[in-house]
């Protein structure tokens, strides 16, 4: 395909000679000015093509810069938030895992900034909610653990109270139903 688009920058530079628009001189200077130009659009329609020269030209953009202590900044348009929402990055036509997979942000990196997951962070260490569940409760309540066997840590940590939801029971209504119908000797099939 390369050859095709040389080819036609050259038509185009030779037909620019012709109608007297370019010199003699200018002529190779303007012949890699369209060649340069046909390959960018190239790029341009076909996004897995890259070009070695508008490649060094575009500059890499740093995720770590855009997540500061108080802000995160998008990198699509450059404004600061505390968190990239997922309405925010629709409007860009992305999402968490998009926007990550663009710019090589790691999964494990929240797209806050650094004093609001710090906050959260801090937040879930005080309340502790994994202790809250019932699964945890009931492992911690199981004789199996070493710590179980002395009476000094069961007097300290005190009885575990099982969460109980009680049900109240109401009686069944009783479905009323109709005597069965016999069908009729008429109806019968001979048998």
């Amino acid at each position: 395909m390369a050859s095709s688009i040389l080819e036609l920058a050259k038509e185009l530079t030779l037909a620019l000679v012709q109608t007297g628009n370019v010199s003699f001189e200018d002529m190779q200077d303007t012949l890699q000015k369209t060649y340069t130009t046909l390959t960018a659009l190239k790029v341009q329609e076909e996004p897995g093509a890259t070009v070695p020269g508008l490649a060094a030209k575009t500059t890499a953009v740093n995720w770590r810069k855009s997540i500061r202590k108080q802000a995160i900044t998008c990198l699509e348009c450059g404004q600061a938030f505390k968190q990239l929402s997922i309405s925010h990055l629709g409007m860009h036509g992305l999402d968490g895992r998009s926007y990550r997979m663009k710019y090589a942000i790691p999964n494990t990196q929240p797209l806050a900034a650094r004093a609001l997951t710090e906050r959260r962070r801090q937040v879930v260490q005080k309340i502790r909610p994994w202790e809250k569940a019932p699964t945890y409760r009931k492992g911690q309540a199981r004789d199996s653990h070493p710590w179980r066997d002395s009476d000094d840590a069961d007097a300290a940590r005190g009885p575990i109270e099982e969460p109980t939801v009680e049900a109240t029971t109401q009686p069944k209504r009783q479905r009323k139903t109709a005597p069965k119908k016999q069908a009729s000797p008429k109806l019968r099939a001979p048998g």
